[in-house]
């Protein structure tokens, strides 16, 4: 008898560590939240707990060299992954979306999908205690009729959510079609963060 694992979804996660300039970035972001008054008023007209670029900053690799740097590391990593996921590309995947997260206490993102992309992802900037954790949903739950819950013990292959804890320097990446949530931020401090598209 054997079982096979069929239609795996695949999580890239890597630690970046000291090859990402996580403490400019702490301060970029910080000049941001201040200076981006759109982006301020987006937030709050959307009951944002917090601020973020979403809607306002579309040009923030050529604003600053840091989230530049940053992008290259990550246009090496989004290679390998698409490669590793076995990926049929033609054209080299390119960041054509990015923006930054400042996520007060109580902040969360209900679950979602990125659209009209190929690989989604996020770099963590700042992690305090208690911060928002990751949640990614198995993309057959709409069909699981009538199936039971798995046990706490089962394998995270076999878990209908899958939640992952960010440590500061941790970079994430989905295929963009992956429906995701970020849970309660119940710590203390800002939860800072960078999440981006690659088409």
């Amino acid at each position: 008898m054997t079982i096979r694992p069929l239609f795996t979804t695949p999580l890239y996660q890597a630690d970046l560590g000291d090859a990402a300039p996580v403490t400019a970035l702490v301060h970029a972001l910080g000049i941001l939240a201040k200076d981006d008054r759109a982006g301020i008023k987006w937030s709050r007209d959307h009951g944002y707990k917090g601020y973020t670029s979403y809607a306002s900053l579309n040009d923030l690799p050529q604003r600053d060299p840091d989230i530049a740097a940053l992008v290259k590391l990550i246009d090496r990593h989004v290679a390998r992954f698409a490669d590793l996921a076995g990926m049929e590309i033609h054209k080299k995947l390119r960041c054509d979306s990015l923006w930054v997260n400042v996520m007060q206490p109580g902040a969360s993102h209900s679950g979602h999908i990125h659209p009209h992309s190929v690989v989604s992802g996020t770099f963590y900037v700042a992690i305090p205690d208690g911060a928002g954790a990751i949640s990614f949903e198995d993309p057959r739950l709409p069909m699981l009729m009538n199936a039971p819950l798995r046990r706490d013990d089962a394998d995270e292959s076999q878990q209908s959510f899958v939640t992952i804890r960010p440590q500061p320097g941790m970079l994430l990446l989905w295929e963009s079609w992956l429906r995701h949530a970020v849970l309660p931020h119940q710590g203390k401090g800002q939860r800072l963060s960078i999440s981006f598209n690659y088409a």
